[in-house]
């Protein structure tokens, strides 16, 4: 049995040998680009100078773990950005959001990947940061996009967060944009067609042709109900009961084009999954238009109700039909989505309709989200109740006062 040459200190990896002298001895880990264990030993501190007792070994000790771990950590510092966003980002970001959510981040994640795709995440400095911040909120005539300050907002924002994970990730040691402020989302009102614009818009449309007719149905039943655009899409004949006067509103559809999609069996909230009441007129042009489908094989059960010819509709189509109509109404042109929110004005204006209603039939989550995105609509909605109001108090005060005054002569005056 060999006799020790050593023997441990309180400090764990810290030694003092026959002789009295003090070192530290230990494994630091796996070096991440050799995949070599790593391991250290000395017995002088950084300027050379031996240690004179376990406590100044274990403090050099702690300094190595602690420079090791920061180098090693980040030992593929001349990782470029595209690598990073090839590598790491794009897939986590795939499995955390809705696979429509991913579709539709494509193109603020090839905006990012655009500007920093060969710069190394090391060297991202904060001026890259600032000066694509500022070009992000630039109109055309100054060198940017002309993108809107939510758009803007929404891909600044992807940067930080992906930047958020790099640092996770032990790429980096810290998120160098959150040195520059954050683009604001800003307020975001969505063009909406008043009942007046819309009933321009359906003076365009020659029903006498399909698929004309198919672009009524869809303006109709987007604007009678508020649906999300790719719930209207997803809607099978078997979501609609018009005996009952109901629309089921239970999937989403995800729609690369129209020979690759997918119905989702949920809506973009659990709230989302909803059943919609449908007036007589809705009830009347939906039996009519599953009529003119079934001239052609189509209107059974797991038909779209939103097809010419048995494929789902695209969003691109749906813009298109819009940005027609209005032009040939003389009406602003709005987004798919603006047809949402004309059925939120619809019902405000026409039926004074309350917010728990509303809420309910849009599918959110609680009255509180309906009035964050609606409640610039109910402005001078209390005009009625202000004029029932005139008059129903009677005025009548006291002909002399009741009040003795004790104190102050300016009072009594």
């Amino acid at each position: 049995m060999k006799p020790k040459t050593q023997r441990k200190t309180k400090y764990p990896g810290v030694y003092v040998d026959l002789n009295g002298s003090y070192f530290y001895q230990t494994e630091f880990g796996i070096d991440r680009v050799t995949g070599k264990r790593v391991r250290k030993k000395g017995r002088k501190d950084i300027n050379g100078k031996p240690f004179s007792s376990a406590f100044e070994a274990n403090k050099e000790l702690i300094r190595l773990k602690r420079e090791f771990h920061k180098v090693n950590s980040y030992a593929n510092y001349k990782m470029a950005y595209g690598q990073f966003m090839d590598k790491v980002y794009e897939p986590y970001y795939k499995t955390e959001v809705e696979e429509s959510t991913f579709l539709a981040r494509k193109t603020p994640l090839q905006i990012i990947r655009n500007r920093f795709d060969s710069i190394p995440l090391r060297d991202i400095t904060v001026e890259d940061v600032q000066n694509f911040r500022t070009w992000l909120l630039s109109s055309k005539e100054d060198g940017g996009n002309g993108y809107s300050q939510s758009y803007a907002s929404l891909v600044f924002g992807i940067l930080r967060k992906s930047l958020d994970i790099a640092v996770e990730m032990q790429y980096l040691e810290y998120n160098i944009s959150k040195k520059v402020k954050a683009i604001g989302k800003g307020k975001a009102i969505v063009a909406y067609w008043t009942k007046a614009e819309f009933e321009k818009v359906l003076q365009q449309i020659y029903i006498g042709d399909f698929y004309e007719h198919l672009n009524f149905v869809m303006l109709w039943l987007y604007y009678m109900t508020g649906i999300r655009v790719n719930e209207g899409t997803a809607l099978w004949w078997s979501d609609v009961d018009l005996e009952k006067r109901r629309l089921r509103v239970h999937n989403m559809l995800i729609l690369k084009n129209k020979q690759d999609w997918k119905r989702n069996f949920y809506t973009k909230t659990e709230d989302g999954k909803r059943t919609i009441a449908l007036d007589n007129d809705t009830v009347k042009v939906l039996r009519e238009w599953k009529r003119r489908q079934s001239e052609i094989g189509m209107g059974s059960e797991n038909d779209f109700i939103f097809s010419y010819d048995g494929l789902p509709m695209l969003k691109s189509t749906i813009s298109r039909i819009i940005k027609r109509y209005a032009k040939l109404a003389s009406v602003k042109e709005i987004q798919a989505k603006g047809l949402r929110h004309s059925h939120a004005s619809y019902l405000i204006n026409e039926f004074n309709v309350s917010v728990l209603v509303l809420s309910q039939r849009m599918g959110h989550s609680s009255p509180e989200i309906t009035l964050k995105h609606y409640s610039h609509m109910w402005e001078g909605a209390d005009t009625v109740i202000a004029d029932e109001m005139e008059g129903n108090i009677k005025i009548e005060t006291a002909k002399e006062t009741q009040i003795k005054f004790n104190g102050n002569q300016n009072l009594k005056k």
